[in-house]
């Protein structure tokens, strides 16, 4: 990692929760907080807390010199379309391997649609 550039992770205190179009699509006591310089916090969730059948892997990538090749996920549901809303290491560096397996979301693009909760403040 570059001098001066800090990634923390650490686990989410309470439960954290993302809902899509109303209905709640991930809910975790499991989550994640990552801490990244000249980043907001963001929560990863455990895949396995997620309703992945509202998910479709999208060809979209990116790379992270930080923590790696990211996969996306659009989010899906009837007439319903989210393009890369999603976002996975699926196998991160191994300085962020804790964050393998779990899911990010884009909370703030989604607008109207989408909202993420969180019972501890500074997240």
């Amino acid at each position: 990692m570059a001098e001066g550039y800090r990634i923390d992770i650490a686990p989410h205190q309470g439960v954290a929760k993302v809902t899509w179009r109303g209905r709640v699509i991930v809910e975790s006591q499991r989550a994640l907080v990552l801490r990244e310089t000249r980043h907001n916090p963001v929560i990863y969730f455990p895949r396995a807390d997620a309703d992945m059948t509202v998910m479709q892997r999208s060809a979209h990538t990116t790379h992270c010199p930080h923590k790696g090749d990211a996969s996306y996920f659009n989010l899906a549901e009837g007439a319903a379309l989210d393009q890369n809303a999603v976002w996975s290491y699926e196998t991160p560096i191994t300085a962020v391997a804790a964050i393998s397996q779990h899911l990010a979301f884009y909370t703030k693009a989604m607008g109207k649609d989408f909202g993420i909760e969180v019972d501890a403040p500074g997240v």
